[in-house]
């Protein structure tokens, strides 16, 4: 079969150099129309758990948040590994499901699942899900140097304001940059310390002061006037 492949194309050399040629284009044209990229991504669908745990050592992210949301996503449908890495103050989760399925709706079983695991965290602790992206991606952690060279010293405080308010924009509007967690530093905050004696003398309650302090720093539009509620 071979020896008569080769005996005829020798003697129709005009034909099969058509035929080559005809091939070439039809491959140029397929080639151009490929919905398969030339570095596919080869990892299976991850959804990413990520939650921030101030003031918490690794072994404490790992005991209290970490394994709490292992176990809780590991009973998913489609579900075949479940990976963490827990550092300070910081816990990562990984959920790998099966070749194929939709990520969207395992965002959505997550989701459901995570519904659930919040009852189970630490106070002020509200575990999170990551942004759609390949898990073949780069992780990029960066330090705000908390140094007086430059003049006064910044506080805690002022560097997690600078990360919240004008470093976590300008990265999330470089391309390719998914998303921006800014943890550690200090939070502002207004504390109110109640004195009991002039309180009872007063006669307020510590009801009243929570009721006055969660209309404080409310925006509302003109005219607006509040009547018990209304």
């Amino acid at each position: 079969m071979f020896n008569w492949i080769v005996r005829h194309s020798l003697h129709n050399r005009l034909l099969v150099l058509a035929v080559a040629a005809l091939l070439l284009i039809y491959g140029a044209l397929s080639a151009t129309r490929m919905p398969v990229d030339v570095f596919p991504a080869l990892d299976k669908p991850v959804v990413t758990v990520m939650t921030e745990a101030g003031g918490m050592a690794p072994e404490e992210v790992e005991q209290r948040v970490s394994y709490p949301l292992e176990t809780a996503l590991n009973g998913m449908p489609g579900v075949t590994r479940v990976r963490s890495s827990s550092g300070v103050g910081l816990s990562v989760v990984y959920a790998e499901f099966d070749w194929g399925t939709d990520v969207y709706r395992n965002r959505q079983l997550v989701a459901e699942r995570l519904a659930l695991v919040r009852e189970q965290m630490p106070a002020g602790v509200n575990p999170t899900m990551g942004p759609v992206s390949s898990i073949m991606g780069e992780v990029m952690l960066l330090a705000l140097p908390l140094d007086a060279s430059a003049g006064a010293a910044v506080t805690p405080m002022q560097a997690r304001e600078y990360a919240d308010f004008v470093l976590r924009p300008r990265l999330l509007s470089v391309p390719g940059v998914a998303q921006v967690i800014p943890i550690g530093g200090e939070r502002r905050q207004l504390r109110v310390e109640p004195d009991g004696t002039r309180m009872a003398a007063a006669g307020v309650s510590l009801s009243q002061i929570e009721s006055a302090l969660q209309g404080f720093a409310a925006n509302a539009g003109g005219g607006f006037v509040d009547l018990g509620g209304r």
